[in-house]
């Protein structure tokens, strides 16, 4: 049987949220910077948990950002330096393992394609929300009908692709956890290398403080 991997993107290919470093850049010199920061982070949070539909979690949260496009060629770089160090050194699995490896996020294509594809993820096993902009490049939305940008977008997204064989779910969050809880997936880990969150803990198959223990309960090739 075959085995596919789906995995989530902020807090797990990486060690933070995108949406929370890209409003460190785009509320720089904004005199209401911390305040947006920490309520950022804390719509974030409730939306990982479980606390909050998601998406009003990211309809909050774009409103707080007051992005450009322009910044996300500032994020992007940032992003490079912030892969999970499992990740980081587990770059083979990606290698060995793309037709079999899908990245599934609530985040954003832009900035998330550059960072896995440089891994060998393939751009076509990348499903993500895009922006919407206004005419001067200032991000103002996102496309409403990209099923990601849905509650439960996971779940709905995973039983479009239809895979057939033994599907793993990794991830820090609740929206992860929806794809098992769907019948969609034959195992979800939740992975705490960067954040543990108690109520996606009680949900896990496996607890897994790195991609490394995925691999090796998978009786498969880790860097360590």
């Amino acid at each position: 049987m075959k085995k596919y991997f789906v995995i989530d993107f902020d807090s797990t290919v990486t060690n933070v949220e995108a949406l929370d470093l890209l409003g460190e850049i785009s509320l720089s010199n904004s005199s209401e910077r911390d305040d947006r920061l920490n309520k950022i982070k804390q719509i974030t949070d409730q939306g990982m948990d479980g606390g909050m539909s998601f998406r009003d979690s990211l309809e909050q949260r774009l409103k707080l950002l007051e992005a450009k496009k322009e910044h996300l060629d500032q994020l992007v770089p940032k992003l490079k330096e912030r892969v999970s160090k499992s990740f980081h050194r587990n770059e083979a699995f990606f290698r060995n393992h793309a037709d079999h490896i899908y990245i599934l996020s609530n985040g954003f294509k832009e900035f998330i394609v550059p960072i896995v594809t440089e891994y060998g993820v393939k751009p076509d096993h990348v499903y993500a929300n895009t922006f919407e902009y206004d005419n001067s490049n200032n991000i103002v939305g996102f496309d409403q009908d990209n099923l990601l940008s849905r509650n439960n977008g996971k779940a709905k997204q995973i039983e479009q692709l239809a895979l057939e064989g033994e599907v793993s779910v990794i991830g820090d969050g609740y929206t992860d956890y929806e794809i098992k809880e769907a019948g969609l997936a034959n195992k979800f880990y939740a992975f705490t290398e960067n954040v543990a969150r108690d109520k996606v803990l009680q949900k896990a198959d496996h607890v897994a403080p790195s991609l490394d223990e995925v691999l090796y309960v998978n009786k498969m090739n880790t860097a360590i």
